[in-house]
C-alpha cells in the first residue's frame, strides 16, 4: 500500500488522535492502523505546548474513505457536526441508559460539599505534587456538583480515554455522598475535556452509522464506559435507518450499532 494512503492526525495525546482518526475514517479500533509521528509534549509551564500526531489508514488494501467523502444522498444534510448548531439542547437528555437530575432545589448544604470534595482533591494532588486550581460550583436543583480543574499538565489527569478523569470523579462522588440523604451528582472536567470527547464521539457515531447503512452489516465499537455509550447511544437515537443497544459486561461493554 502506498505512503499516501496514509492521513495524518493530530490532537493532544495520541490517544485522542487515534479515537479522531477513528471519527474521520469511519472505523473502529480495531481496524485502524497507524504510526506515531510524535507523541507531543505539555512543554514547559505550559509553553511550547506540542500535539501528538500518527499516521493512520483503514487496514485492508483498499484506500481509506475519508469523512468528507461520506456525503450522500440518503444522510441528510442536518447530521452536519453539531458545533454549527450550538442553540440545540443536548439530545442525551432521552437516551438510553441517560440520567438527567431533575426537581425542586433541595436543602443541602453546597458550601460544606464544596468544601469536602476540594479538601479530598487537595490531599490526591499534593500527594502527586501536582499543582492544581479547582473553580466548584454547586446547583441545588438536581444536587450537582460541578469541579472545574487547571494546571500546567492536566494530562496526567485525563489519562488513557479520560480514565483517570473518570476514577477522579467516581472518587468524589463517594466522598460527597457520605452520609447526604439526597444523591450528589459530580461532574469534574478539566481543559473542556468532556465536550471535545463528547463531540468526537458525536462524529464516530455517525461515521459508524453511515457505514452500517452502506455494508447492511452491524458494527461493534471499542468498549466505553457508561458516559460515553450514552453519547453514542444519544447522538444516534433519532436515526432513521440504525439503533443502538449496548453488549458485554463492564468494563468491556459495548455499543452495537445495528440497521432498524
Amino acid at each position: 500500500m502506498e505512503d499516501m494512503e496514509y492521513l495524518q492526525f493530530s490532537a493532544k495525546s495520541v490517544e485522542d488522535a487515534i479515537t479522531e482518526a477513528c471519527a474521520q475514517l469511519m472505523v473502529t479500533s480495531d481496524e485502524l492502523e497507524y504510526e506515531v509521528v510524535n507523541e507531543g509534549s505539555s512543554g514547559f509551564l505550559g509553553i511550547a505546548v506540542k500535539p501528538a500526531v500518527i499516521r493512520a489508514r483503514k487496514k485492508g488494501a483498499g484506500p481509506v474513505i475519508k469523512a468528507d467523502e461520506a456525503e450522500h444522498e440518503d444522510m441528510p444534510a442536518k447530521e452536519a457536526p453539531r458545533r454549527e448548531r450550538p442553540a440545540r439542547a443536548p439530545r442525551e437528555e432521552k437516551a438510553p441508559e441517560a440520567e438527567e437530575p431533575a426537581g425542586e432545589p433541595s436543602d443541602v448544604d453546597g458550601d460544606a460539599v464544596i468544601a469536602r470534595a476540594k479538601s479530598f482533591l487537595n490531599d490526591v494532588f499534593a500527594a502527586m505534587q501536582l499543582p492544581v486550581n479547582m473553580t466548584a460550583t454547586y446547583n441545588n436543583v438536581g444536587d450537582i456538583l460541578s469541579i472545574d480543574l487547571e494546571g500546567d499538565d492536566m494530562g496526567v489527569l485525563i489519562g488513557k480515554r479520560g480514565q483517570t478523569l473518570d476514577s477522579l470523579q467516581y472518587l468524589v462522588s463517594l466522598v460527597v455522598n457520605r452520609n447526604e440523604e439526597a444523591y450528589i451528582h459530580v461532574k469534574l472536567d478539566t481543559e473542556d475535556y468532556r465536550e471535545r470527547r463528547k463531540e468526537t464521539l458525536e462524529i464516530l457515531a455517525r461515521n459508524i452509522a453511515y457505514k452500517v447503512r452502506k455494508s447492511r452489516s452491524s458494527m461493534s465499537l471499542e468498549p466505553m464506559n457508561p458516559y460515553e455509550r450514552r453519547i453514542i447511544h444519544a447522538a444516534l437515537q433519532n436515526d432513521r435507518y440504525v439503533t443502538t443497544h449496548s453488549e458485554g459486561e463492564d468494563p468491556f461493554r459495548r455499543v452495537v450499532v445495528t440497521l432498524k
